[in-house]
């Protein structure tokens, strides 16, 4: 049986410090516990080195302040310490976890003005999805729960709280014997699936819903700028579920699902085609440094 999280050897970076990984605790009254303000980040590090980890750590600082707390360490900081972190471990390629969170200093909806706890994980973890699964493209069930509106939530926040539907949904479909599921918005618009962007191909061209209400992905943005390199047309728009009767190839972006083929999506199909094939392997190319960055 493999190890469980909370039993490993190792070390994580705990509020400016190493500490051993089993004594990286918080008490069972932690206001992020309780009242789900967590923020965090998943990064990948290829060769040793964690691909686009300034982007992340900028990202986990404005997702605090979009819960309205600020993160007493500055970019540079959290760069060198997931850096340290990966170091430490003896790791090279790997996945990365920083997180941010109200502590027990204060318990009740009210947080308090105490300062914010951090800490940063990592540790060996092959791919998202099962890879002989992936390779043939993954099944996703239409989740039961819509991305929320953004004036319900903070909807560009990576925060713990907006993956609560998530983690349900993809229980259900993998019950009803799904990989995933693909999430619509509180419109019925496409928006993506349970931790990953979405993207669609038709005559040559990517379409992709756009991100006002959901996370606007770095590894979207990455596979973006790799389309566009190529000369492919981009188009980020609106995208209604029955658009997708149409459409020839499907595939989701995400750091920890990286470029994943898709093969259905409820009752609509999809070939794994060139296109798709050509951008994993763009992907694949850039984060193991046989790329150049833009």
């Amino acid at each position: 049986m493999p190890a469980t999280f909370d039993d490993r050897d190792g070390f994580i970076w705990f509020d400016g410090k190493l500490v051993p990984w089993r004594e990286a605790n918080v008490h069972v009254l932690t206001h992020g516990l309780h009242y789900a303000g967590a923020v965090f980040e998943g990064q990948r590090a290829y060769g040793g080195t964690i691909f686009r980890l300034r982007d992340h750590s900028e990202r986990l600082k404005r997702s605090a302040e979009l819960l309205g707390y600020q993160i007493p360490w500055s970019v540079e900081e959290i760069d060198a310490a997931c850096n340290e972190v990966v170091s430490a471990n003896g790791l090279t390629d790997a996945y990365v976890r920083p997180i941010a969170w109200r502590g027990s200093e204060q318990m009740g909806v009210t947080a308090g003005n105490f300062p914010p706890h951090l800490a940063i994980a990592a540790w060996n973890w092959g791919k998202y999805f099962d890879e002989d699964k992936a390779a043939k493209g993954l099944r996703l069930d239409i989740a039961p729960y819509r991305r929320p509106a953004p004036y319900t939530a903070p909807v560009h926040s990576k925060a713990s709280g907006l993956y609560m539907i998530c983690t349900y949904s993809r229980q259900i479909a993998e019950q009803r014997g799904y990989d995933d599921a693909l999430m619509f918005d509180w419109r019925g618009q496409v928006a993506e699936s349970t931790g990953a962007n979405v993207f669609f191909v038709k005559d040559g061209a990517l379409h992709t819903p756009t991100p006002d209400c959901f996370l606007d992905g770095i590894t979207r943005r990455t596979v973006i700028d790799l389309a566009q390199r190529r000369g492919l047309a981009v188009n980020e728009r609106a995208i209604w579920p029955e658009e997708m009767e149409s459409f020839e190839q499907c595939f989701l972006t995400g750091s920890a699902a990286e470029v994943t083929f898709v093969q259905s999506v409820g009752p609509y199909s999809f070939e794994i085609g060139d296109l798709s094939r050509q951008l994993a392997r763009d992907y694949d190319d850039l984060v193991n440094g046989r790329l150049p960055n833009a």
